[in-house]
């Protein structure tokens, strides 16, 4: 069996669906023929840990993992927050109120703008830098003893493609990089407060890594097209996906209309014109009304619950939080509609949200608000799994609820049994196989 190194940020995995993405493959690799070898922080700052999500980690799977160094513990101190945590301490109060992301454009106390600005100049590309050079000298060594076919990096954070451009220049190795969210073209980077200079750098080495690696991935096609134009490594499209296991269990639904959200919901996507219309139509019909339940799975602005309830909708809010990845799929399956808010930057046009494949495998009616002409509202048109409108288009959001709502009634709310095959894990995997297979002749 081939042997792969892996080297990732998010391991213990947390619960959202793009940082899935590496778990599943690590999943379904052996059965390819590939031996992952997960590098991996032994301290990492995360907000939540879905360990959950490590059960379904193969034995044949080496994890190895090193301490980091991070400048997140003066940031704490300087805004007043915990540490990281795990599910059970979230769960049991609901959403914290916290950011979901703060690197966005909001209103920012001086607080916020300060740490930005450390955040944006002081640590290029990222504050995970100082773990690159220890880490190739670490591995170079590790290498030598425990050899491997190839180097695969997945970022963000981007520092992580850094240490594959090292090591695979020291070793010789083939390497792809693996990006998750775009560069200098994420939707964030223009609120950085970044220098002149130091934007400079960071396309600086945007390049270095797009020309020095063996293979580039990419998992929207738009963000694919640009990084296309950027260099002559070839750019392979490799999609978020859903697992299908997770969506074989027996599971029965319970009577309410249930407008459901999984996963990190940010104030900067508050699609307020559904408050407003879920508001009318309670207004107009007493029996939607009582039967509306809006569930939010998941980490949560405290604006979005603050315009919920100005709405008037607080007494059907359930916000249960975070919960394990299982949960979040059974509450998907659950919902009569999910609702799939973009952020409302228009770099996020390109973006495929990962949440968006496990929705299309709960086959229920998919609300996408956002940019119509978008990445995502592409594939939810092209799998006829919803509908995706612009946020201040209400009335046509309205429509939408009454249509799906009139067929809740009338029992005739039916799964999308269109044919998804091709966003599945298992398939993914068999591609990135492929792809690995490639790289090492």
């Amino acid at each position: 069996m081939k042997r792969v190194l892996i080297i990732t940020y998010y391991w213990p995995p947390s619960g959202g669906s793009g940082v899935q993405r590496w778990v599943k493959f690590a999943k379904y690799l052996p059965k390819e023929g590939w031996q992952p070898v997960i590098y991996t922080p032994e301290n990492p700052e995360l907000t939540v840990i879905d360990k959950t999500l490590a059960e379904e980690i193969p034995p044949e799977v080496e994890i190895v993992k090193r301490r980091i160094l991070e400048p997140y513990g003066i940031y704490r101190a300087l805004m007043g927050k915990g540490s990281s945590t795990d599910l059970k301490t979230l769960t049991s109060a609901g959403s914290d109120g916290g950011e979901v992301n703060p690197v966005n454009g909001g209103n920012k106390s001086w607080k916020q703008r300060l740490s930005l600005n450390i955040r944006g100049n002081c640590f290029i590309p990222d504050p995970r830098i100082l773990w690159v050079r220890p880490s190739v000298k670490f591995l170079k060594s590790y290498l030598r003893e425990h050899p491997v076919d190839a180097i695969v990096t997945t970022g963000p954070p981007q520092s992580m493609h850094l240490i594959g451009l090292d090591l695979s220049k020291d070793t010789g190795l083939p390497w792809i990089a693996d990006f998750r969210d775009p560069w200098t073209k994420m939707f964030y980077f223009k609120h950085l407060g970044l220098t002149s200079k130091s934007e400079a750098k960071h396309h600086e080495l945007e390049r270095k890594v797009l020309d020095g690696a063996t293979r580039v991935i990419s998992v929207s096609p738009m963000v694919q097209k640009d990084f296309q134009a950027m260099t002559s490594t070839p750019v392979e499209l490799i999609t978020n996906g859903f697992d299908e296991e997770d969506f074989n269990k027996r599971f029965d639904f319970d009577e309410n209309f249930n407008i459901t959200h999984t996963g990190l919901f940010a104030s900067d996507g508050n699609p307020e014109s559904l408050w407003r219309a879920l508001s009318y139509k309670c207004l107009e019909d007493k029996e939607f009304r009582n039967s509306l339940r809006i569930r939010l799975v998941g980490k949560t602005d405290k604006e979005i619950i603050k315009s919920i309830k100005e709405a008037g909708l607080g007494p059907n809010l359930k916000d249960f939080g975070y919960q394990s990845h299982e949960v979040a799929v059974m509450e998907q399956r659950n919902a009569s509609v999910l609702i799939l808010p973009l952020r409302k930057e228009p770099e996020y046009e390109a973006v495929l949200p990962g949440k968006l494949f496990e929705y299309l495998a709960s086959r229920r009616p998919v609300l996408g608000i956002g940019q119509a002409e978008g990445a995502m509202a592409k594939i939810v048109q092209d799998t006829g799994s919803g509908v995706v409108y612009d946020w201040d288009e209400e009335k046509k959001i309205k429509a939408y609820i009454d249509f799906c709502w009139e067929e809740f009634k009338n029992d005739e709310l039916r799964d999308n049994s269109s044919d998804i095959s091709k966003y599945s894990r298992l398939r993914l995997t068999k591609r990135l196989a492929a792809l690995l297979e490639e790289v090492v002749k």
